[in-house]
């Protein structure tokens, strides 16, 4: 295979990298070619969700004669008591459904602008978090990981909110129980609010313990956002959750009434099914898919230039790190790009310094472990053709 020149790392004239985000760059992988860009599951329906699938029309009646409240409430209990969220606040008001939890995390983010013109968000993390918070009006104040772990992040005093993705995308780092334990006591002691985007809990067990119950439990305002779209290749049909504390004191519930009435009854008996199925095994098989294709990319970069970043991580992307001498990240995206191999580089993930990602690229692995393999052959082949 050849490749095109692209060591000096400049990006290809007409495309502006420094201006684009990660969504544009991933809704150009829809369009053709091999897609391990976006986080989306993009792997062959099981048969038994296949099966879910078949049974839409039933579910279509259904949904037009039961009471929404009632297929909402079933569809939370479902979903979050089985990835271990027993005290989220169901049936209280205080948590709402969303079209996707990029509409959680605007609602958020504006109702955080109602209460304080400064937040500290973890760093790195996906870019629409921080344009979000930042297109609301919100400074921003990178913190990283081991400060948020510690619980006791050092913070001016005009920082009235900390916001958190656990797990993280793209490091797949996950805030420890005792660690949550200390942030919430922590936002409590000096009144701020904390802010949690949690959408890929499901796909690591160890993000799993009750969070609910330790924010209760801290006195802490809070507000979680959860998500379904990580988890089973429903073409888009999915739901976000918005979760807030009893003493949280937002215009959550204002903001969210000012968007949208509710989502999709049918949709909620959907995935109510799929959370059901992911119950009875289908979560083994999501994650030992997501296992066996991070294993996959590995030993297809063993004892090449490229290597992988974050072998712990258990969620659907992976880094991988790539050699001085050979092209950055942008030069490699683009020159991928132009064979038809779709990643992303890291560098917008690092919204506040984008140049500690200039020498990592994203993986999606939740696709088949063909498209895995083959997309790791590809840039393995990518780089070498540039030492």
């Amino acid at each position: 295979m050849t490749f095109i020149s692209g060591g000096s790392g400049k990006a290809v004239p007409g495309h502006e990298m420094g201006r684009r985000n990660l969504t544009s760059m991933e809704t150009d992988a829809l369009l053709d070619g091999l897609n391990v860009s976006d986080g989306h599951p993009r792997m062959p329906l099981t048969e038994s969700q296949r099966a879910i699938v078949e049974s839409l029309p039933t579910l279509f009646d259904e949904a037009e004669k039961r009471v929404f409240e009632e297929v909402e409430a079933e569809t939370q209990q479902a979903f979050l008591h089985a990835i271990g969220q027993r005290q989220a606040p169901i049936g209280t008001g205080r948590l709402v459904s969303c079209y996707s939890s990029s509409v959680a995390m605007d609602i958020t983010a504006r109702a955080l602008a109602h209460r304080t013109g400064t937040v500290a968000l973890v760093h790195p993390t996906f870019d629409n978090i921080p344009d979000l918070l930042k297109g609301r009006g919100l400074r921003l104040l990178p913190v990283p990981e081991a400060g948020l772990e510690r619980g006791e992040p050092e913070l001016p005093d005009e920082v009235g909110a900390v916001f958190v993705t656990t797990p993280n995308n793209p490091t797949g780092w996950v805030l420890s129980e005792d660690g949550l334990r200390r942030l919430a006591a922590f936002c409590a002691r000096t009144n701020r609010v904390l802010a949690m985007d949690t959408c890929f809990r499901a796909q690591d067990t160890r993000a799993q313990y009750d969070t609910y119950a330790i924010l209760q439990e801290s006195g802490a305002q809070w507000v979680v956002i959860e998500d379904t779209g990580k988890l089973w290749p429903t073409l888009e049909l999915k739901a976000g959750f918005l979760a807030w504390g009893e003493n949280t004191d937002l215009p959550l519930l204002d903001y969210f009434s000012d968007v949208l009435l509710s989502v999709s009854p049918l949709v909620l008996l959907m995935l109510t099914k799929f959370a059901q199925d992911a119950e009875a095994g289908g979560y083994a098989e999501l994650h030992g898919l997501i296992a066996r294709n991070r294993r996959a990319l590995a030993e297809v970069l063993d004892g090449g230039p490229v290597t992988l970043t974050d072998p712990n991580a258990r969620i659907s992307v992976a880094r991988v790190t790539l050699p001085e001498g050979g092209p950055n990240a942008i030069a490699l995206y683009e020159e991928l790009v132009a064979h038809g191999t779709h990643v992303l580089p890291c560098g917008p993930f690092h919204w506040n310094r984008p140049a500690d990602g200039v020498r990592q690229v994203r993986l999606a692995l939740a696709r088949t472990e063909e498209d895995v393999v083959r997309a790791a052959r590809t840039l393995q082949d990518a780089v070498r053709a540039h030492l």
